[in-house]
């Protein structure tokens, strides 16, 4: 079965065209399967609490879900730079990036790679604590209306800067399934990052 992420606005108009024609619609665990013409599964980015089986195309609950605007915050982190970012819908109402030199791995060995490796260590430290301080600053002022958070760029530096404050715990508390590999955490990354963050995961097959 052939995954993929697709704007919101591209699935409505994939798919209104089909609302009541003949097929099987399930409703069921946050997604739907449609069985029509072809069958595909669609799973909205923000989950869909409708449930049910009807015995043709209904895709009011689905549609309607798709359009729902939620309050979102997004933590994007890789050694060399960071982002933090609140979205009301798809506009970002809050914002913050840095970027901080880390050096790349070094391939020799002996006693000078060692200070390297010390070196290198430090740098990415000192990004990860610079980030967690970034989120605090830009999420916490809106914890109490963020829904979802969106966490991004690589693993090992988003989950070491979670680690860096206790008080960003909440943060994986409210995170998507989804973590967005983005390559590079700046401004522009986060204004392009809503179309990432409304797709709705599309199976099909």
């Amino acid at each position: 079965m052939t995954v993929r992420h697709i704007g919101r606005d591209n699935v409505r108009k994939r798919l209104a065209a089909l609302e009541a024609t003949p097929g099987r619609t399930t409703y069921a665990d946050g997604e739907v399967r449609i069985d029509a013409a072809e069958a595909l599964v669609v799973r909205p980015a923000f989950g869909l609490a409708h449930d049910g089986a009807y015995d043709s195309v209904h895709l009011e609950p689905l549609l309607a879900e798709l359009a729902r605007d939620h309050v979102v915050g997004a933590f994007l982190v890789r050694l060399g730079g960071y982002a933090a970012g609140v979205y009301d819908g798809e506009r970002l109402v809050a914002s913050k990036v840095g970027q901080r030199f880390v050096k790349n791995r070094h391939k020799k060995g002996g006693s000078s790679s060692n200070r390297f490796r010390r070196r290198r260590d430090e740098q990415a430290k000192a990004l990860v604590e610079e980030a967690a301080d970034v989120a605090a600053e830009v999420l916490a002022p809106y914890r109490d209306r963020i829904e979802f958070v969106a966490l991004g760029g690589d693993r090992t530096a988003v989950e070491a800067a979670l680690a860096a404050r206790a008080d960003l715990a909440w943060l994986r508390e409210r995170a998507l399934p989804r973590f967005f590999t983005v390559p590079e955490p700046r401004r522009r990354t986060l204004e392009a990052l809503p179309y990432d963050l409304y797709a709705a995961e599309v199976r099909e097959g």
